[in-house]
């Protein structure tokens, strides 16, 4: 590329290549001298005061001895220094044995293991639950109510709750247990899933979940995104409106819950349902309510026509997956 240029510089002339690319001249010069008529830098003699290679492999020899070859060169280099030996410099040492791939991490340093994205996937209601704990503040500084929240991933329906003093695996246990009762779950039916929290991994749970044959699942740690409908069912509890910045009591937290589920099952219309209630989907009522709505709209249309230019106006439509972390695609090829 810069040869073609010097060449056109050379047949057109500069002034004329320049007025062509919209540069200075300067600027063709400065190149030129950078590239094309810069001296080839020449190869890097070795300075007089290394060692020779004859040197560097009797210091070699001498690290790789049996009575070296597990200490550091600075324990290598006193050592000589005692016996009245000198044949180089502790770093040269290093340098030595870094060019010969001799210098590693020698600490027992701990291993993270891998962990790998849960992919669950939900068809139906009472298939995967997600659950978490979130703190509420208290009437004072540093006081806090620990909500529990167990939800349906497909349906988002609040299966169940409870606000406690303090977060311990006794109250996850009982509300697991109360939840799974209440609906109906068998065996090798459910996933529940939750992050690593100390109550998430207490034995405990672990053994309740054991004993109904409910498999549980962890998300990465700290990957908060592996746990994406509890984290969005908090946002919408804290977000509203009428949530207070701290409650006077516990029982004043448990009345404005109370409120609130109510509210976010049978009220709060989710856009991922197609605009329909957690207790809509989770119930089986939501094909009957689309229904109307299809109606509705048809009425609509067949009255004025006209207003609907694109198509006939259909309701949204009902999810029928619900994923945690969807499987990654292949990349296609064109």
């Amino acid at each position: 590329m810069i040869a073609t240029v010097v060449e056109f510089g050379a047949r057109c002339g500069v002034r004329a290549l320049c007025t062509s690319l919209g540069l200075a001249p300067a600027t063709y010069y400065r190149a030129m001298r950078r590239t094309v008529l810069a001296p080839i830098a020449a190869p890097r003699r070795p300075s007089p005061r290394a060692l020779s290679a004859h040197e560097q492999e009797a210091v070699l020899a001498v690290l790789h001895d049996e009575h070296f070859v597990d200490c550091a060169p600075a324990q290598v280099y006193a050592t000589l220094l005692d016996e009245g030996t000198y044949l180089c410099a502790e770093r040269t040492m290093y340098r030595m044995l870094a060019a010969h791939a001799e210098v590693r991490e020698r600490r027992a340093q701990r291993r993270h293991p891998q962990y790998a994205a849960p992919e669950l996937l939900a068809t139906g209601p009472n298939q995967l639950w997600s659950w978490d704990i979130t703190k509420l503040k208290g009437p004072t500084t540093w006081s806090y109510y620990y909500l529990y929240v167990i939800l349906d991933v497909f349906s988002r329906y609040v299966v169940g709750w409870m606000l406690a003093p303090r977060e311990s695996a006794a109250h996850a246990e009982h509300l697991i247990a109360t939840c799974c009762a209440r609906e109906g779950i068998a065996r090798d039916q459910l996933t529940l899933h939750a992050d690593r929290g100390a109550a998430m991994t207490s034995k405990a749970v672990a053994y309740l979940l054991a004993d109904l044959g409910v498999t549980k699942t962890h998300s990465r740690p700290p990957v908060s995104n592996d746990n994406p409908y509890s984290e969005a069912q908090f946002k919408t509890l804290k977000y509203r409106p009428d949530f207070p910045a701290r409650f006077g009591s516990i029982e004043d937290a448990r009345a404005h819950c109370t409120a609130f589920f109510i509210w976010y099952n049978t009220v709060h219309r989710h856009s991922a349902l197609g605009l329909h209630t957690p207790h809509d989907v989770h119930s089986g009522l939501a094909p009957l309510r689309r229904a109307h709505r299809a109606a509705v709209l048809t009425a609509a249309y067949l009255a004025h026509p006209e207003r609907f230019v694109q198509h006939p106006p259909v309701p949204a439509l009902l999810p029928t997956t619900a994923w945690i972390n969807p499987p990654k695609l292949p990349p296609t090829t064109t």
